[in-house]
């Protein structure tokens, strides 16, 4: 049986985290004090969506049975074994471990528990006062462990600590279970694990850090960069639309003053218009903005989790989580709301794109006849308007054709019964088309003209003194092989004499050897 638990974003809700005075610090949150108690985590849980609260602060929330519509709420499921059967966040007791030492003036030695440990071993990860640090050196199978000072680990900021397994108390996670995909101690390979292929976790490290590694820098960390565009974008067309319903607002105000009284219903009239399209414009930009503000939280954090995992987490550190952490990278990549580059278009190309009506449960919807309106207008030419023809499919899709004659960028808004589509406006990017060369690529006129004398080229070279055969190393000679027809170099480029960006020069047709 799953149990589903609703877990709440600070910056979206405050249903789960208030912000409270942590570590002396208003509204600031530090990594070893869960968001729910304000306290030092106590046997820390991590979720699947990568956040890390009390084992007992998770058991006393409330359970919900559907996310919250558009709050920010991100539905998770506990193993059957409830919250005992999450992933342990080895992380945090790190950040626990850290914060401990700092907040305390002096620390018991962990082997004789009766001097102020001044050093720790960083292979065994014991604080050590100066006399057992002396025997530690001493003795044959410590004396090659790395020792330092705890005031310039304090220092760095960075203390590790052993991964012990929860079934063997005092055994280190050394192994990974490459079936059961688990780190695992040497009596639960044995026990456990008898028949399964358990290798070092030193060995396997690299594979699967790669894997979150890849996730990470392959894919969500592009997907940031859409996100935090889009997001940019949506803010800026709120606020043109506030400037712009202004203005309007402005001027529909001036042009009702200068009449009489009889035209002050339709001004009335006109401003209600308005500002009905300005709210159901504006909640359209909000209900995306609160989109995308969900994903970019959502990839942030997974991204975020990841990569200090990858830099702070020690081998089995990052086993023991590889797991929960791959889930949630993967259902980021295949359910968050990812932007998608604009469509693109050529000058005097006709196109077109198919518009599917589906119902409020995502089946299309069978029939036609709803009123469709599709505009497709320059963003910087507010008069340049491409001519659309929609034809009814009569089965709930509609072909929308359109042919642009100016290069540029349009917006293409879509909107069914008087209501925008999702993503709406959506831009369209127009190119002019490519100007394929008309002579050859060669290496001078002479060569590639079977030796004529009159033959000219698009380059600017010429033969001082007089004709002296091959143009090569002449004055003005590009040094290198070139298009006859506009002198351009690049073999795969347009000819900038269609263009009219070269010299009206005269030519001679040149033959290829």
């Amino acid at each position: 049986m799953l149990y589903q638990l609703s877990c709440v974003f600070s910056n979206v809700s405050t249903s789960l985290c208030v912000q409270r005075t942590i570590s002396g610090k208003q509204g600031v949150f530090s990594r070893a004090v869960c968001r729910v108690c304000s306290r030092l985590f106590r046997e820390p849980k991590l979720l699947p969506c990568l956040h890390t609260f009390c084992a007992d602060c998770i058991r006393q929330l409330e359970t919900f049975s559907a996310p919250g519509a558009g709050g920010g709420r991100s539905r998770v499921d506990l193993p059957s074994s409830g919250v005992d059967g999450l992933t342990t966040d080895h992380l945090a007791l790190d950040e626990v471990l850290m914060e401990t030492l700092l907040m305390e003036r002096s620390v018991l030695c962990d082997l004789c528990s009766e001097s102020d440990a001044g050093k720790r071993c960083e292979v065994c990860c014991l604080n050590l006062c100066d006399f057992c640090s002396q025997a530690h050196r001493r003795q044959k199978r410590t004396s090659s462990h790395s020792i330092h000072s705890l005031e310039d680990l304090k220092s760095q900021g960075r203390l590790s600590r052993p991964v012990l397994c929860s079934l063997h108390p005092g055994q280190e996670l050394r192994l990974f279970c490459e079936p059961c995909d688990l780190a695992v101690c040497l009596e639960c390979a044995a026990v456990f694990h008898r028949d399964h292929q358990c290798s070092p976790t030193h060995d396997v490290i690299n594979q699967h850090g790669d894997c979150i590694r890849e996730l990470v820098s392959g894919s969500l960390r592009p997907r940031l960069s859409r996100l935090e565009e889009a997001m940019r974008r949506v803010e800026i067309s709120k606020e043109a639309l506030k400037i712009r319903t202004d203005s309007l607002a402005s001027e529909i105000r001036a042009y009702a003053r200068s009449y009489a009284s009889a035209v002050e219903a339709h001004c009335c009239s006109l401003l209600r218009t308005l500002e009905e399209l300005k709210i159901q414009r504006r909640n359209q930009l909000n209900l995306q903005s609160v989109q995308l503000q969900q994903a970019l939280s959502d990839a942030r954090g997974g991204v975020d989790f990841a990569e200090r995992l990858l830099t702070c987490g020690s081998e089995a550190e990052i086993l023991s989580a590889k797991g929960v952490t791959t889930r949630r990278l993967m259902s980021l990549l295949e359910c968050g709301y990812d932007p998608h580059p604009a469509t693109q278009g050529v000058v005097s190309e006709r196109d077109e794109f198919t518009l599917v009506c589906k119902d409020s449960a995502g089946e299309p919807m069978g029939k036609g006849g709803d009123p469709v309106l599709v505009s497709i207008v320059h963003k910087d030419r507010k008069d340049c308007v491409v001519e659309t023809t929609i034809v009814d499919n009569n089965d709930g899709s509609y072909a929308v054709s359109y042919t642009p004659m100016e290069p540029g960028s349009y917006s293409v808004w879509v909107c069914v019964k008087a209501q925008h589509v999702k993503g709406s406006p959506f831009v369209l990017t127009v190119k002019r088309e490519f100007q394929h060369h008309r002579g050859i690529f060669h290496c001078c006129s002479f060569c590639s003209s079977g030796g004529a004398k009159e033959a000219r080229c698009g380059c600017i070279g010429t033969m001082p003194g007089g004709f002296q055969g091959c143009g090569h190393g002449h004055k003005g000679h590009p040094g290198k092989p070139h298009w006859s027809c506009c002198g351009s170099v690049v073999e795969g480029s347009e000819c900038v004499r269609s263009l009219g960006l070269a010299s009206l020069r005269g030519h001679v047709r040149t033959v290829e050897l």
